[in-house]
């Protein structure tokens, strides 16, 4: 039996969404850092992107340091287009981040439940109940 075929795409999916939760943490983080740009990335398209086997890091320079599978499968994180632009700079809206962090870890616990669900199913075919 492969652990990969029983959970599915939802281990990676919780990989992601804890990437994701660190991303809008450090947005929220720079709400008043002048100039700071906030980031996220498009979890459909990543998630997409692993299901269909895309999911390699790639170096677009020599220099550049070589992620593992907690980075984001070969995407890039995204500039945030902000509503209303800052007289200095910053990118961050606090409602929107805290919104979409609000909405992450919400999708991340509904994974976990997910998985929890199918370790139990599991656990009880091993026993045999």
């Amino acid at each position: 039996m492969n652990l990969d075929n029983a959970f599915g795409l939802h281990a990676k999916a919780i990989t992601l969404r804890s990437h994701r939760a660190e991303v809008l943490a450090t947005n929220i983080a720079n709400a008043e850092t002048p100039n700071y740009l906030a980031r996220d990335f498009d979890f459909g398209a990543v998630l997409e992107s692993v299901a269909a086997g895309r999911s390699e890091m790639k170096a677009t320079h020599a220099n550049h340091i070589q992620g593992g599978e907690a980075e984001l499968m070969g995407q890039d994180l995204m500039y945030r287009l902000p509503e209303q632009p800052s007289i200095d700079g910053n990118t961050v809206d606090l409602q929107t981040e805290r919104a979409e962090f609000t909405k992450n870890a919400m999708q991340y616990q509904a994974s976990v439940r997910f998985l929890n669900g199918k370790i139990s199913g599991l656990l009880s075919a091993i026993r045999g109940e």
